[in-house]
């Protein structure tokens, strides 16, 4: 087991910045096409982790059961929220005893950990929209 990097304030605003980012633009984006595009996005963000994560060929576990609760993602986001609660407690198991995701960013799995859960916590609640998109009247 590796001994994690130490952690600073930006390592957990940063992320949280990023998010809500995400979701400002992902509510910019009209149904139903916010659902499938956010579907395609967890689902190829699965393979983040077969690119030399750290453990070996326990890598390919994670894609085989989140690939198919993503594709669920197609009917209902709470499915692609719980993929990215998954995504985001790998991320956890990455930051104490992997490789960082970004090998150039010692403290990126504790981030993405951040911005995969805050986003999950949106998609499980339906990924309302968070922009008042006021109608212009004539």
């Amino acid at each position: 087991m590796r001994i994690p990097p130490p952690l600073t304030v930006v390592d957990y605003i940063a992320p949280a910045v990023a998010a809500a980012i995400f979701i400002g633009v992902m509510s910019l984006v009209p149904e139903p096409t916010r659902r499938r595009f956010n579907t395609v996005l967890v689902a190829g963000a699965t393979g983040i982790y077969i690119s030399g994560g750290g453990f070996g060929v326990w890598e390919l576990a994670f894609p085989v059961v989140a690939l198919p609760l993503a594709y669920l993602g197609l009917q209902s986001y709470h499915f692609i929220g719980l993929v990215w609660l998954m995504h985001s407690a790998w991320d956890v198991v990455h930051h104490r005893w992997g490789n960082p995701l970004w090998p150039f960013a010692p403290t990126s799995s504790f981030g993405c950990m951040i911005f995969d859960a805050l986003i999950a916590v949106w998609f499980i609640a339906g990924a309302p929209s968070v922009l008042n998109r006021r109608s212009r009247s004539a």
